[in-house]
């Protein structure tokens, strides 16, 4: 992880991260936001602080230190997990007990972390790459959804819209296939910046919000009112960051093994405790909780950058838009399609990467096949069939919701099934 680029390209590779995640990260407080009645104001400041937060936990993350930090090439963001939970709370207790019940969960997960760290023996290659390539499978409706223009668009489907998306991923394959070096590298950055231009032709940029933007955000400490504690509130937001570390182990993982580097139980500690002091802190300046992003594990595959100088850069920018909305209300006039073309080939990868990280394993091994086929059908089942555990409430129900939760508990638990009834049916190539 010690490539030497110089400053410009450092910049462009750490912009092509940030705006990989862009989407992501600020649909989240988008939803929330509308769905608990924040004012245009509110919602402009819950837009700035994500971002900040964004970029202050991943810069957390990459901070190697004794106490806390994996040091992998991983990018922070807001878990879509909080969505239906937050909003929940929100109307049930009011908008200080989703802060309170954030608080409370980074700080069980920062005291926890040593606990949870432990819990590394139970994903050998044939649990992390089925978890990979179910973390993968399960964002693919996500690319064509974009790709059609977005859910609730006017014009979803539309040719125009289809046409300038797979346009789009044809265009980055192009610059696969005739470059090698830096340009290969920064592929989906020029994939989108092509996008982009394509669409202004096509009448589909608009800058109106940039110029409505304002210069200067600062973000506040309890910004929505002193957080209030009730415990079912709780309870819900320590499953939700539960579910996150199962879906950053997964990201952890596959970043570790493009790296060459094993991760320990005080690795993954370390990672753990970090993503806990994010999410303290996004409690804290009334942000969201954070989890690893997956589509990043795309591009460091894509783009053979693996430096977490790169990582440092999209932190930075991150923290930079935070504070300047002007900035950020640039990045938003990629059209839903351009970043749905660009999904595809980055979700894609992660996808094939899973695949390869199956390539360790004992294949002839019936264990491992039937572990691996158990669970990524029913981690897809789960993802594209959402409704299947609607009856279910509570925690159950937050646990149900996540596709990646439910495939990475079956492949855990099967693992540890074959082990225990027949030591050698389920044997891992090391």
């Amino acid at each position: 992880m010690k490539e030497q680029h110089n400053a410009l390209q450092l910049m462009m590779l750490g912009l092509q991260h940030m705006l990989a995640m862009y989407a992501g990260a600020i649909l989240v407080p988008l939803i929330v936001g509308a769905a608990i009645g924040l004012n245009a104001g509110q919602l402009t400041y819950l837009i700035a602080i994500d971002l900040f937060m964004c970029g202050a936990a991943t810069l957390l993350q990459l901070w190697r230190n004794r106490y806390f930090g994996i040091g992998l090439p991983v990018v922070l963001g807001c878990t879509f997990t909080a969505v239906g939970p937050m909003i929940s709370i929100g109307s049930t207790y009011g908008v200080p007990a989703i802060y309170g019940a954030i608080i409370a969960a980074g700080l069980i997960v920062v005291l926890a972390a040593g606990f949870f760290g432990k819990l590394v023996r139970f994903f050998p290659p044939v649990v992390t790459g089925s978890v990979v390539m179910i973390i993968g499978i399960s964002l693919i409706p996500t690319a064509m959804n974009n790709l059609a223009g977005g859910e609730g668009s006017k014009e979803f489907g539309s040719l125009d819209n289809v046409l300038l998306g797979f346009g789009v991923t044809a265009f980055i394959l192009l610059l696969f296939y005739f470059f090698k070096g830096f340009i290969r590298s920064i592929a989906i950055l020029l994939g989108l910046i092509a996008g982009t231009a394509a669409a202004y032709f096509m009448g589909k940029v608009d800058f109106s919000e940039v110029l409505e933007a304002s210069w200067l955000h600062v973000p506040s400490l309890f910004y929505f009112g002193p957080p209030t504690f009730e415990l079912p509130a709780v309870v819900t937001m320590l499953l939700v960051a539960i579910v996150s570390l199962v879906e950053s182990t997964g990201v952890y993982f596959a970043l570790a093994d493009i790296t060459n580097r094993r991760l320990s139980e005080k690795d993954l500690e370390k990672g753990y405790r970090a993503e806990g002091l994010a999410i303290l802190l996004g409690g804290l300046f009334n942000a969201f909780p954070y989890t690893a992003f997956s589509q990043n594990v795309g591009i460091v595959q894509l783009s053979k950058m693996k430096s977490v100088n790169v990582i440092a850069i999209t932190g930075i920018i991150l923290v930079a838009i935070g504070l300047v909305p002007k900035a950020a209300a640039l990045t938003t006039v990629i059209p839903t399609p351009v970043l749905g073309g660009a999904m595809i080939v980055m979700f894609g990868m992660v996808i094939s990467y899973g695949i390869k990280m199956l390539s360790s394993v004992d294949l002839d091994s019936q264990g491992n096949l039937l572990i691996i086929a158990s669970s990524v059908s029913l981690g897809l089942g789960a993802t594209t069939v959402p409704a299947l555990f609607s009856s279910l409430s509570g925690a159950a129900s937050v646990l149900a919701g996540s596709g990646i939760v439910i495939g990475s508990l079956t492949a855990i638990a099967l693992h540890a099934f074959f082990q225990t009834k027949q030591p050698n049916s389920a044997d891992i190539k090391t």
